[in-house]
Protein backbone atom coordinates (compact mmCIF):
# COMPACT_ATOMS: atom_id res chain seq x y z
CA UNK A 1 0.00 0.00 0.00
CA UNK A 2 2.79 2.38 1.10
CA UNK A 3 4.51 1.41 -2.55
CA UNK A 4 1.56 2.69 -4.11
CA UNK A 5 0.86 5.67 -3.00
CA UNK A 6 5.02 6.60 -3.26
CA UNK A 7 4.73 5.34 -6.65
CA UNK A 8 2.15 7.62 -7.35
CA UNK A 9 3.51 10.52 -5.15
CA UNK A 10 6.57 10.03 -7.62
CA UNK A 11 4.72 10.10 -10.84
CA UNK A 12 2.73 13.46 -9.78
CA UNK A 13 6.04 14.76 -8.76
CA UNK A 14 8.04 13.54 -12.24
CA UNK A 15 5.02 14.93 -14.25
CA UNK A 16 5.23 17.91 -13.05
CA UNK A 17 9.13 18.41 -13.21
CA UNK A 18 8.48 17.78 -17.06
CA UNK A 19 5.51 19.79 -17.85
CA UNK A 20 6.89 23.14 -16.50
CA UNK A 21 9.09 24.12 -19.36
CA UNK A 22 6.79 25.53 -22.17
CA UNK A 23 9.41 26.85 -24.59
CA UNK A 24 9.27 23.44 -26.34
CA UNK A 25 9.00 23.51 -30.20
CA UNK A 26 6.77 21.16 -32.36
CA UNK A 27 8.33 21.04 -35.50
CA UNK A 28 7.33 19.21 -38.63
CA UNK A 29 9.26 16.18 -39.30
CA UNK A 30 12.09 16.49 -41.80
CA UNK A 31 14.35 13.95 -43.74
CA UNK A 32 17.97 15.82 -42.98
CA UNK A 33 19.50 13.75 -45.74
CA UNK A 34 21.72 17.13 -45.98
CA UNK A 35 23.26 16.72 -42.70
CA UNK A 36 24.84 13.35 -43.61
CA UNK A 37 26.01 13.43 -47.15
CA UNK A 38 29.61 12.85 -46.73
CA UNK A 39 28.95 9.88 -45.16
CA UNK A 40 26.05 8.95 -48.14
CA UNK A 41 28.59 9.42 -50.77
CA UNK A 42 31.39 7.37 -48.86
CA UNK A 43 28.60 4.67 -48.88
CA UNK A 44 27.73 4.92 -52.12
CA UNK A 45 24.15 5.97 -51.09
CA UNK A 46 23.67 9.31 -52.99
CA UNK A 47 21.79 7.47 -56.17
CA UNK A 48 19.43 6.40 -53.45
CA UNK A 49 19.27 9.74 -51.49
CA UNK A 50 18.48 11.21 -54.98
CA UNK A 51 15.69 9.36 -55.74
CA UNK A 52 14.51 9.92 -52.55
CA UNK A 53 14.35 13.55 -52.61
CA UNK A 54 12.10 12.95 -55.67
CA UNK A 55 10.04 10.73 -54.51
CA UNK A 56 8.81 11.09 -50.99
CA UNK A 57 7.64 7.75 -50.81
CA UNK A 58 10.94 6.21 -51.05
CA UNK A 59 12.66 8.68 -48.44
CA UNK A 60 12.03 6.31 -45.91
CA UNK A 61 13.77 3.22 -46.94
CA UNK A 62 16.51 5.82 -48.36
CA UNK A 63 16.96 6.88 -44.47
CA UNK A 64 16.57 3.75 -43.40
CA UNK A 65 19.46 2.19 -45.46
CA UNK A 66 21.71 5.02 -44.47
CA UNK A 67 20.99 4.25 -41.15
CA UNK A 68 22.27 0.52 -41.66
CA UNK A 69 25.34 1.68 -43.97
CA UNK A 70 26.02 3.87 -40.79
CA UNK A 71 25.97 0.29 -38.44
CA UNK A 72 28.12 -1.74 -40.97
CA UNK A 73 30.49 0.83 -41.72
CA UNK A 74 30.82 2.92 -37.96
CA UNK A 75 33.86 2.77 -37.62
CA UNK A 76 34.35 5.35 -40.88
CA UNK A 77 31.71 7.02 -39.52
CA UNK A 78 32.74 7.90 -36.01
CA UNK A 79 36.44 8.31 -37.73
CA UNK A 80 37.93 11.50 -37.61
CA UNK A 81 41.12 13.41 -38.70
CA UNK A 82 42.75 14.74 -35.44
CA UNK A 83 42.28 18.72 -34.76
CA UNK A 84 45.36 20.46 -35.37
CA UNK A 85 44.02 23.64 -32.83
CA UNK A 86 43.45 22.36 -29.41
CA UNK A 87 43.74 25.18 -26.56
CA UNK A 88 42.88 26.64 -23.51
CA UNK A 89 40.87 29.47 -23.18
CA UNK A 90 39.87 31.28 -19.62
CA UNK A 91 36.99 32.73 -19.56
CA UNK A 92 33.93 33.46 -17.18
CA UNK A 93 31.65 30.59 -17.05
CA UNK A 94 28.23 31.47 -18.03
CA UNK A 95 24.78 29.86 -17.65
CA UNK A 96 23.39 29.53 -20.81
CA UNK A 97 19.70 28.55 -19.71
CA UNK A 98 17.72 26.02 -22.24
CA UNK A 99 14.43 27.29 -20.05
CA UNK A 100 12.51 30.47 -18.89
CA UNK A 101 11.94 29.82 -15.32
CA UNK A 102 11.81 33.17 -13.48
CA UNK A 103 14.38 31.62 -10.89
CA UNK A 104 16.40 30.31 -14.23
CA UNK A 105 16.47 33.75 -16.01
CA UNK A 106 16.90 35.24 -12.23
CA UNK A 107 20.41 33.04 -11.75
CA UNK A 108 21.43 33.97 -15.59
CA UNK A 109 21.24 37.66 -15.16
CA UNK A 110 23.58 37.34 -11.57
CA UNK A 111 26.12 35.59 -13.45
CA UNK A 112 25.85 38.31 -16.19
CA UNK A 113 26.17 41.18 -13.87
CA UNK A 114 29.06 39.49 -12.25
CA UNK A 115 31.26 39.22 -15.62
CA UNK A 116 30.60 42.92 -16.57
CA UNK A 117 31.89 44.06 -12.92
CA UNK A 118 34.75 41.61 -13.50
CA UNK A 119 33.86 39.82 -10.14
CA UNK A 120 33.26 36.06 -11.52
CA UNK A 121 35.99 33.97 -11.71
CA UNK A 122 37.70 32.46 -15.21
CA UNK A 123 37.59 29.33 -15.44
CA UNK A 124 39.69 26.83 -17.98
CA UNK A 125 38.03 26.07 -21.11
CA UNK A 126 39.65 23.11 -23.52
CA UNK A 127 38.48 24.61 -27.29
CA UNK A 128 39.16 22.93 -30.55
CA UNK A 129 37.21 22.51 -33.71
CA UNK A 130 34.90 19.57 -34.37
CA UNK A 131 35.96 17.29 -36.89
CA UNK A 132 32.65 16.81 -37.86
CA UNK A 133 31.20 20.39 -39.47
CA UNK A 134 27.37 21.92 -39.41
CA UNK A 135 26.24 24.93 -40.80
CA UNK A 136 26.89 26.48 -37.65
CA UNK A 137 29.87 27.85 -37.14
CA UNK A 138 29.41 28.26 -32.83
CA UNK A 139 28.34 24.31 -32.57
CA UNK A 140 31.96 23.52 -34.22
CA UNK A 141 33.73 25.20 -31.78
CA UNK A 142 33.83 22.59 -28.84
CA UNK A 143 33.99 23.43 -25.29
CA UNK A 144 35.26 21.21 -22.52
CA UNK A 145 35.45 22.83 -19.17
CA UNK A 146 38.95 21.50 -17.91
CA UNK A 147 39.43 20.18 -13.98
CA UNK A 148 42.75 19.75 -13.61
CA UNK A 149 43.09 17.29 -10.12
CA UNK A 150 45.61 19.01 -7.20
CA UNK A 151 49.20 17.26 -8.06
CA UNK A 152 49.44 16.29 -4.56
CA UNK A 153 46.48 13.72 -5.53
CA UNK A 154 47.76 12.26 -8.19
CA UNK A 155 51.30 11.22 -7.24
CA UNK A 156 51.91 7.43 -6.74
CA UNK A 157 49.70 6.61 -9.57
CA UNK A 158 48.58 7.02 -13.03
CA UNK A 159 47.46 10.17 -14.60
CA UNK A 160 44.00 9.29 -14.97
CA UNK A 161 41.09 11.94 -16.48
CA UNK A 162 37.16 11.29 -16.82
CA UNK A 163 35.05 12.97 -19.48
CA UNK A 164 31.59 14.02 -18.45
CA UNK A 165 28.18 14.47 -20.36
CA UNK A 166 25.10 15.84 -18.93
CA UNK A 167 21.88 15.38 -19.91
CA UNK A 168 19.56 16.74 -22.48
CA UNK A 169 19.33 20.30 -22.09
CA UNK A 170 21.69 20.78 -19.71
CA UNK A 171 22.63 24.25 -18.81
CA UNK A 172 26.51 25.13 -18.56
CA UNK A 173 27.21 24.58 -14.39
CA UNK A 174 25.05 21.26 -14.86
CA UNK A 175 27.19 18.00 -13.68
CA UNK A 176 30.48 20.57 -12.70
CA UNK A 177 30.03 19.19 -8.97
CA UNK A 178 30.66 16.00 -10.26
CA UNK A 179 33.87 17.17 -11.75
CA UNK A 180 35.34 18.76 -8.81
CA UNK A 181 34.46 15.36 -6.88
CA UNK A 182 36.17 13.42 -9.21
CA UNK A 183 39.33 15.80 -8.57
CA UNK A 184 39.12 14.86 -5.26
CA UNK A 185 39.69 11.44 -6.02
CA UNK A 186 43.24 12.39 -8.38
CA UNK A 187 41.24 12.28 -11.57
CA UNK A 188 41.20 14.84 -14.03
CA UNK A 189 37.58 15.49 -15.87
CA UNK A 190 36.77 17.23 -19.01
CA UNK A 191 32.81 18.53 -18.60
CA UNK A 192 32.46 18.51 -22.50
CA UNK A 193 29.47 20.51 -23.85
CA UNK A 194 27.15 18.39 -26.20
CA UNK A 195 26.58 19.34 -29.43
CA UNK A 196 24.31 22.24 -29.71
CA UNK A 197 24.29 22.70 -26.42
CA UNK A 198 25.37 26.41 -23.67
CA UNK A 199 27.86 28.08 -25.60
CA UNK A 200 27.96 25.84 -28.55
CA UNK A 201 23.87 26.80 -29.14
CA UNK A 202 22.57 28.41 -32.25
CA UNK A 203 21.25 31.67 -31.24
CA UNK A 204 18.08 31.29 -33.24
CA UNK A 205 16.65 28.83 -30.36
CA UNK A 206 16.16 28.69 -27.03
CA UNK A 207 17.00 24.56 -26.34
CA UNK A 208 19.23 22.66 -27.51
CA UNK A 209 16.54 21.07 -29.84
CA UNK A 210 18.78 20.87 -32.50
CA UNK A 211 20.48 17.80 -30.53
CA UNK A 212 17.25 15.44 -30.85
CA UNK A 213 14.40 17.00 -32.76
CA UNK A 214 12.43 15.20 -35.83
CA UNK A 215 14.76 15.91 -37.93
CA UNK A 216 16.35 12.85 -38.37
CA UNK A 217 19.83 13.37 -40.15
CA UNK A 218 20.45 15.93 -37.86
CA UNK A 219 19.65 14.38 -35.01
CA UNK A 220 22.34 11.30 -35.86
CA UNK A 221 24.64 13.80 -37.22
CA UNK A 222 24.15 15.52 -33.69
CA UNK A 223 25.37 12.17 -32.31
CA UNK A 224 28.05 11.97 -34.34
CA UNK A 225 29.67 14.53 -33.79
CA UNK A 226 29.57 14.57 -30.24
CA UNK A 227 30.88 10.66 -30.10
CA UNK A 228 33.72 12.14 -32.73
CA UNK A 229 34.30 15.25 -29.93
CA UNK A 230 34.45 12.64 -27.10
CA UNK A 231 37.48 10.79 -29.18
CA UNK A 232 39.37 14.47 -29.74
CA UNK A 233 39.22 14.76 -26.07
CA UNK A 234 40.58 11.64 -25.61
CA UNK A 235 43.52 12.88 -27.83
CA UNK A 236 44.10 15.56 -26.08
CA UNK A 237 44.36 14.10 -22.82
CA UNK A 238 46.80 11.80 -24.38
CA UNK A 239 48.99 14.89 -25.40
CA UNK A 240 48.81 16.13 -21.53
CA UNK A 241 50.46 12.51 -20.29
CA UNK A 242 47.10 11.12 -19.06
CA UNK A 243 46.98 7.77 -19.38
CA UNK A 244 44.11 6.21 -18.34
CA UNK A 245 40.49 7.18 -19.25
CA UNK A 246 36.52 6.82 -18.21
CA UNK A 247 32.97 8.61 -19.31
CA UNK A 248 30.09 9.79 -17.35
CA UNK A 249 27.05 10.16 -19.33
CA UNK A 250 23.69 11.06 -18.18
CA UNK A 251 20.98 10.39 -20.56
CA UNK A 252 21.68 11.59 -24.15
CA UNK A 253 24.98 12.00 -22.41
CA UNK A 254 24.58 8.17 -21.72
CA UNK A 255 23.88 7.52 -25.29
CA UNK A 256 26.82 9.60 -26.50
CA UNK A 257 29.16 8.13 -23.96
CA UNK A 258 28.32 4.23 -24.91
CA UNK A 259 28.49 4.89 -28.72
CA UNK A 260 31.93 6.70 -28.01
CA UNK A 261 33.27 3.95 -25.43
CA UNK A 262 31.98 1.37 -28.13
CA UNK A 263 34.17 3.10 -30.74
CA UNK A 264 37.06 3.68 -28.41
CA UNK A 265 38.75 1.20 -26.32
CA UNK A 266 40.78 3.81 -24.55
CA UNK A 267 37.60 4.34 -22.50
CA UNK A 268 37.81 1.52 -19.34
CA UNK A 269 35.60 3.21 -16.82
CA UNK A 270 31.60 3.76 -18.08
CA UNK A 271 29.39 5.34 -16.14
CA UNK A 272 25.86 5.68 -17.41
CA UNK A 273 23.48 7.51 -15.71
CA UNK A 274 20.00 6.38 -17.18
CA UNK A 275 20.59 3.79 -20.53
CA UNK A 276 18.49 2.44 -23.00
CA UNK A 277 18.80 0.17 -25.95
CA UNK A 278 17.76 2.29 -28.34
CA UNK A 279 17.38 5.98 -29.42
CA UNK A 280 13.88 5.53 -31.14
CA UNK A 281 12.23 3.74 -27.62
CA UNK A 282 12.84 7.05 -25.76
CA UNK A 283 12.08 9.68 -28.35
CA UNK A 284 8.46 8.09 -28.84
CA UNK A 285 7.97 6.86 -24.94
CA UNK A 286 9.61 9.71 -23.38
CA UNK A 287 7.93 12.48 -21.38
CA UNK A 288 10.80 14.82 -22.08
CA UNK A 289 10.01 14.33 -25.85
CA UNK A 290 6.50 14.62 -26.15
CA UNK A 291 6.94 17.43 -28.85
CA UNK A 292 8.88 15.36 -31.04
CA UNK A 293 6.68 12.30 -30.74
CA UNK A 294 3.48 14.79 -31.77
CA UNK A 295 5.73 16.17 -34.91
CA UNK A 296 5.96 12.12 -35.62
CA UNK A 297 2.80 11.14 -35.07
CA UNK A 298 1.19 14.34 -37.32
CA UNK A 299 3.53 12.71 -40.36
CA UNK A 300 1.82 9.31 -39.15
CA UNK A 301 4.57 7.65 -38.17
CA UNK A 302 4.68 4.53 -35.72
CA UNK A 303 7.26 3.24 -32.93
CA UNK A 304 8.58 0.56 -35.00
CA UNK A 305 9.72 2.77 -38.20
CA UNK A 306 11.05 5.51 -35.83
CA UNK A 307 13.20 2.81 -33.64
CA UNK A 308 14.52 2.06 -37.41
CA UNK A 309 15.00 5.08 -38.29
CA UNK A 310 17.52 5.85 -35.37
CA UNK A 311 19.09 2.67 -35.10
CA UNK A 312 22.43 4.40 -36.20
CA UNK A 313 22.91 6.05 -32.96
CA UNK A 314 21.43 3.40 -30.76
CA UNK A 315 23.21 1.34 -28.47
CA UNK A 316 21.82 -1.84 -29.09
CA UNK A 317 23.75 -1.48 -32.75
CA UNK A 318 27.02 -1.40 -30.95
CA UNK A 319 26.31 -3.72 -28.00
CA UNK A 320 28.94 -6.61 -29.40
CA UNK A 321 31.44 -3.84 -30.08
CA UNK A 322 31.17 -2.55 -26.67
CA UNK A 323 31.88 -5.78 -25.60
CA UNK A 324 35.22 -6.40 -27.29
CA UNK A 325 37.30 -4.54 -24.82
CA UNK A 326 37.55 -5.18 -21.20
CA UNK A 327 35.78 -2.29 -19.29
CA UNK A 328 34.49 -1.40 -15.92
CA UNK A 329 30.56 -0.17 -15.91
CA UNK A 330 28.16 1.32 -14.17
CA UNK A 331 24.42 1.14 -14.79
CA UNK A 332 22.01 3.38 -12.73
CA UNK A 333 18.52 3.84 -13.62
CA UNK A 334 15.19 5.22 -11.57
CA UNK A 335 12.26 2.89 -10.97
CA UNK A 336 9.97 5.62 -11.72
CA UNK A 337 11.71 7.01 -15.13
CA UNK A 338 9.19 8.23 -17.39
CA UNK A 339 11.97 9.44 -19.72
CA UNK A 340 14.05 6.56 -20.23
CA UNK A 341 11.26 3.40 -18.90
CA UNK A 342 12.61 0.88 -16.19
CA UNK A 343 11.96 -2.10 -18.36
CA UNK A 344 14.71 -0.09 -21.60
CA UNK A 345 17.05 0.08 -18.64
CA UNK A 346 16.37 -3.67 -17.68
CA UNK A 347 17.35 -4.54 -21.17
CA UNK A 348 20.62 -2.82 -20.98
CA UNK A 349 21.92 -4.77 -18.00
CA UNK A 350 20.59 -8.23 -19.82
CA UNK A 351 22.10 -7.21 -22.83
CA UNK A 352 25.73 -6.74 -20.75
CA UNK A 353 25.13 -9.77 -18.87
CA UNK A 354 24.83 -11.78 -22.14
CA UNK A 355 28.03 -10.39 -23.36
CA UNK A 356 30.03 -10.91 -20.27
CA UNK A 357 30.20 -7.35 -19.96
CA UNK A 358 31.90 -6.22 -15.99
CA UNK A 359 28.84 -3.85 -14.50
CA UNK A 360 27.56 -2.82 -11.56
CA UNK A 361 24.00 -1.93 -11.62
CA UNK A 362 22.25 0.95 -9.43
CA UNK A 363 18.49 1.41 -8.82
CA UNK A 364 17.49 4.84 -7.28
CA UNK A 365 14.41 4.94 -5.81
CA UNK A 366 12.82 8.09 -8.05
CA UNK A 367 12.27 9.43 -11.38
CA UNK A 368 14.62 10.96 -14.46
CA UNK A 369 14.04 14.71 -13.76
CA UNK A 370 13.28 13.49 -9.86
CA UNK A 371 17.03 12.10 -9.88
CA UNK A 372 18.40 16.40 -9.94
CA UNK A 373 16.57 16.86 -6.85
CA UNK A 374 17.17 16.61 -3.06
CA UNK A 375 17.95 13.60 -2.01
CA UNK A 376 18.10 12.08 -4.67
CA UNK A 377 20.65 13.72 -6.73
CA UNK A 378 22.82 13.08 -3.36
CA UNK A 379 22.51 9.23 -3.91
CA UNK A 380 23.52 9.29 -7.37
CA UNK A 381 26.69 11.12 -7.21
CA UNK A 382 27.32 8.74 -3.91
CA UNK A 383 26.95 5.94 -6.55
CA UNK A 384 28.46 7.36 -9.40
CA UNK A 385 31.44 8.95 -7.35
CA UNK A 386 32.10 5.47 -5.35
CA UNK A 387 32.40 3.61 -8.44
CA UNK A 388 34.53 5.64 -10.21
CA UNK A 389 36.94 5.94 -7.57
CA UNK A 390 36.92 2.41 -7.41
CA UNK A 391 37.46 1.43 -11.02
CA UNK A 392 40.20 3.89 -11.25
CA UNK A 393 41.81 2.49 -8.12
CA UNK A 394 41.61 -0.89 -9.64
CA UNK A 395 43.16 0.13 -12.89
CA UNK A 396 45.79 1.66 -11.49
CA UNK A 397 46.70 -1.83 -9.27
CA UNK A 398 46.43 -3.87 -12.45
CA UNK A 399 49.11 -1.27 -13.87
CA UNK A 400 51.35 -1.68 -11.23
CA UNK A 401 50.50 -5.31 -11.39
CA UNK A 402 51.63 -5.85 -14.61
CA UNK A 403 54.67 -3.91 -14.59
CA UNK A 404 55.79 -6.03 -11.59
CA UNK A 405 55.35 -8.84 -13.49
CA UNK A 406 56.81 -7.54 -16.19
CA UNK A 407 60.41 -7.05 -13.96
CA UNK A 408 59.98 -10.45 -12.82
CA UNK A 409 59.50 -11.99 -16.05
CA UNK A 410 62.76 -9.96 -17.55
CA UNK A 411 65.31 -10.75 -14.06
CA UNK A 412 65.76 -13.63 -15.62
CA UNK A 413 67.11 -12.40 -18.65
CA UNK A 414 68.82 -9.26 -17.13
CA UNK A 415 70.99 -12.63 -15.11
CA UNK A 416 71.53 -14.11 -18.50
CA UNK A 417 73.15 -11.47 -19.83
Amino acid sequence: MIGKLYGRWMTRWETALTTRDENRVVRPMEWGFEWLDDFIGVAGLRGVVERAERDGIAAEDAMVAVNEAIIHNSEAFFGYERPSDFRLEERAPLLFPTNVRPETLRRDAHLKRLMAEEKLRKARFLRFTSPVRTPYPENDLVNARWYPAPQERMRGKPRQAMIVMPQWNADAFSHNILCSLFNRFGIAALRLSKPFHDIRRPAEIERSDYAVSSNIGRTIGAGRQAVVDVRCCLDWLESQGYEQFGILGTSLGSCYAFIASAHDARLRVNAFNHASMAFGDVVWTGQSTRHIRTAFAQAGMTPERIYRLYSAISPVSYMDRFAEHPKKVLVVHARYDLTFLPEYSEEVLASFAKRGVEFVSKVLPCGHYTTGEFPYKFIDGWYIGSFVYTAFRDLAREKAQTAASRAEAEKPEMAER
